[in-house]
């Protein structure tokens, strides 16, 4: 099969195009040919070696962590799948290679692709549909009435965040560029703030929530906005005590990880906030979920460029250098 490896790691390295065989499959996994993939700002971090630490990916490796495409061939112990399935999913970690003909997916990871929508509408949501789902859903338990902040509401994260807040009863305010304040009001925020213009802090308060994606400054200028009880969950960083505890990181390693955030944690414990970090895990059954979601029209994929496969170093630099609006996917076959 073709694919696109990382050979070393390092920021100005491309991908190298590369011919390997098909992956074995286990006896809990399926195969699935990809059809198309997408791109996140994951995968850019992972090739310029910055989660060496906490994923440890020996060169060569594939790169690529979402995926929407066929079963081609079943473990001995998977029950919910069988040959044909359109499916979709973000593969396990240390278990990725989705710029790839061809990828092996545990099938805990994996869930039924939405009927109403492309493959590659389906390649673009798997890693920033559970990144939200778990941050709003399951971490930040946000309910109707309550106000959320969404950083950077037009880029992959965002664009879907925003959708789900509101399908929660949320109001929802986010921050975007000047040109993209109508796109993000039609995707449900109800306070669109231009970054280039205002200081969110200096606009916003009382808030329930913020999800935050940059910097250690938007990180700290959050804790202003929040209300006594608000939870902030950052998908940035600094990675907390609870994190550490999970990862499979060596002693040493776990307590660098667990200093990281004492600031932020002590600052935000000082005004009665929650503090924690995120690190988005495969979930075929939150997956099924999104399903329903997207089936259901509450929520929709938001595509900014499609790539051919062998255009994958180009699809990686656009996402590097430009600010997407929504995601960017790579058709494979």
């Amino acid at each position: 099969m073709k694919a696109f490896i990382v050979e070393r790691y390092g920021k100005s390295e491309p991908l190298r195009a590369v011919d390997l065989p098909e992956p074995q499959v286990r006896e809990d996994e399926v195969l699935v040919k990809v059809c198309a993939a997408s791109v996140n700002v994951l995968d850019s971090k992972i090739r310029k070696g910055e989660f060496k630490l906490l994923l440890p990916y020996k060169t060569p490796f594939v790169l690529g962590h979402d995926v929407a495409g066929v079963i081609v061939r079943v473990g001995s112990r998977v029950q919910n799948f069988k040959q044909g399935d359109e499916v979709y999913a973000r593969p396990d970690d240390l278990g990725i290679g989705t710029f790839a003909e061809f990828v092996a997916v545990k099938e805990s990871a994996l869930a039924l692709k939405p009927v109403n929508i492309t493959m590659e509408e389906a390649a673009s949501l798997p890693l920033v549909a559970l990144t939200a789902w778990q941050a709003l859903v399951e971490k930040g338990k946000l309910q109707q009435g309550q106000k959320v902040f969404i950083q950077a509401g037009s880029g992959g994260v965002g664009s879907f965040a925003i959708q789900l807040a509101k399908h929660l009863g949320a109001t929802v305010a986010t921050t975007t560029s000047a040109g993209n304040a109508a796109w993000v009001k039609e995707l449900g925020a109800d306070v669109v703030i231009d970054y280039r213009q205002s200081d969110f802090e200096k606009v916003l308060s009382g808030y329930d929530l913020v999800l935050n994606s940059q910097d250690g400054e938007a990180l700290q200028k959050s804790l202003g906005i929040l209300k006594p009880g608000g939870k902030i969950i950052s998908i940035s960083g600094p990675p907390d005590p609870e994190f550490a505890q999970t990862s499979k990181a060596p002693w040493l390693v776990k307590q660098i990880i667990r200093a990281l955030s004492w600031g932020i944690r002590k600052k935000a414990k000082e005004k009665h906030i929650d503090y924690s970090f995120l690190f988005m895990k495969p979930s075929g059954d939150q997956l099924r979920q999104i399903k329903m979601l997207i089936e259901s029209g509450a929520v929709r994929p938001v595509i900014d460029k499609i790539f051919p496969f062998t255009s994958t170093n180009e699809a990686m630099s656009y996402v590097e250098h430009g600010r997407t609006k929504g995601k960017v996917v790579i058709k494979v076959t």
